[in-house]
């Protein structure tokens, strides 16, 4: 189940970065189409906000997972093992709590767009609920990864996964 999840949270950040190019292409059209007429996109700087928007959400679980969000270590190296291993645990109970509200909020907005048919105010007139969506499926995926690392966390199995060769070691 594990390596089921791990796949499903490095996709969500393989995709995190095909929103990255997204980004940028917006960004390029955006500058060039002031200058060739032809290649401007309506809408272009609105496309580009959504593109990083879902690309900062989906690649948080994969973040997550290979260790890379910044931890303040300061007071929990100082414990001992076993006050390490409870508190690890009660911080990601907590960031499970946080990151499930939001989650749940998110859904929550994509509904309600999708009940309402918001669109967006700008040029482009896009349907709210589809830039939305990679912000519900982020925040969704973001507590799964915080989930299954409390499970491994509380049955004592490896919560981070070892660099692949050629990345460096991380370093808390």
């Amino acid at each position: 189940m594990r390596s089921f999840l791990d796949c499903l949270f490095e996709g969500a950040g393989y995709l995190a970065g095909l929103f990255m190019i997204g980004t940028l292409l917006a960004v390029l059209s955006s500058i060039f189409g002031r200058y060739i007429p032809a290649l401007e996109l309506q809408g272009a700087d609105a496309y580009a906000g959504y593109c990083m928007a879902a690309s900062a959400f989906l690649a948080m679980a994969s973040t997550l997972r290979r260790g890379e969000h910044i931890r303040v270590t300061l007071l929990i190296n100082r414990l001992s093992p076993r006050a390490h291993r409870w508190l690890d645990m009660f911080c990601h109970a907590l960031a499970l709590a946080v990151s499930g509200a939001l989650a749940w909020f998110s859904i929550r907005l994509v509904r309600q767009s999708l009940t309402f048919n918001d669109i967006s105010t700008g040029l482009d007139a896009t349907p709210l609920w589809i830039p939305q969506l990679g912000m519900a499926l982020g925040t969704t995926l973001f507590a799964l990864a915080f989930a299954a690392d409390l499970v491994d966390l509380m049955t004592g199995r490896k919560v981070r996964q070892e660099p692949r060769e050629g990345e460096p070691a991380h370093i808390e």
